[in-house]
């Protein structure tokens, strides 16, 4: 099942965008990378992506418009915020404008991986009940 799904990376460092790849496609996923929130709005209009992680601070287009934009335009799609040492006010304001989950970085790749299967299922069962007909 894991392969059905496609996980968008983007972050401006390349050796971030490389291990999480790695990590990544290791359990089973599917994975494409941006080096920017534009280059990433571009991917996202034609690729199928079910979820996005970010990182918060980048240029041209920082996580916080990638978020607000993503949500906007793609709302089915989970979005995973990628903060530095837990920055709690980052953090909150992230999850405040509609991100799924967030993880801090230095992370362990065990971390990585159960952020985004806890996102992927709470996404899953969203999209789900949204479906369900009304009583």
């Amino acid at each position: 099942m894991k392969r059905t799904i496609s996980i968008l990376v983007v972050d401006d460092q390349e050796m971030m965008r490389n291990l999480l790849e790695k990590i990544l496609a290791r359990e089973g996923y599917r994975i494409l990378t941006a080096g920017d929130g534009r280059e990433a709005m571009k991917i996202l209009r034609k690729e199928e992506v079910n979820l996005v992680i970010s990182d918060m601070k980048m240029p041209k287009m920082d996580g916080f418009e990638l978020l607000r934009r993503v949500k906007e335009k793609h709302p089915n799609v989970g979005v995973i915020i990628m903060t530095a040492y837990g920055d709690t006010y980052t953090v909150k304001d992230a999850l405040l404008l509609g991100a799924d989950e967030y993880v801090t970085k230095p992370f362990k790749s065990y971390e990585i991986t159960m952020v985004v299967e806890r996102a992927y299922w709470r996404l899953l069962s969203s999209n789900s009940k949204a479906e369900l007909p009304a009583d």
